[in-house]
């Protein structure tokens, strides 16, 4: 069975450090064997992140996230309400992450 991934990407391919200001993030597909799909996808969260309050913005995340039906999540960091939102979400979060995105995604969950 496969795991549907959301990673912050910087236009290099690297881990973008910045979860909740990312501009773009890949949704990846992991099975057995590794990343199956990746697809990126322009959010635009680092421009929208201080367009209104907080909740605004955590709802904004969370809706991509059930959108397409995430349930993992590989990040160099996050602050702690976006941490506790991804919980609430029963989301697992995979953080200190680097280097090359997909890189990061296999060592992550191991595949």
């Amino acid at each position: 069975m496969s795991t549907i991934v959301c990673v912050p990407v910087a236009t290099d391919g690297s881990i973008d450090p910045r979860w909740g200001r990312a501009d773009r993030v890949a949704i990846a597909e992991v099975g057995d064997r590794g990343i199956e799909k990746w697809q990126e996808h322009e959010v635009g969260w680092g421009r929208l992140h201080d367009a209104g309050p907080e909740g605004q913005h955590h709802a904004r995340v969370a809706t991509f996230l059930r959108e397409e039906k995430v349930r993992a999540v590989v990040a160099h960091h996050m602050g702690g309400g976006m941490e506790q939102m991804l919980t609430r979400m029963g989301i697992d979060m995979h953080l200190g992450a680097s280097g090359n995105a997909k890189d990061a995604v296999t060592r992550a969950l191991g595949r």
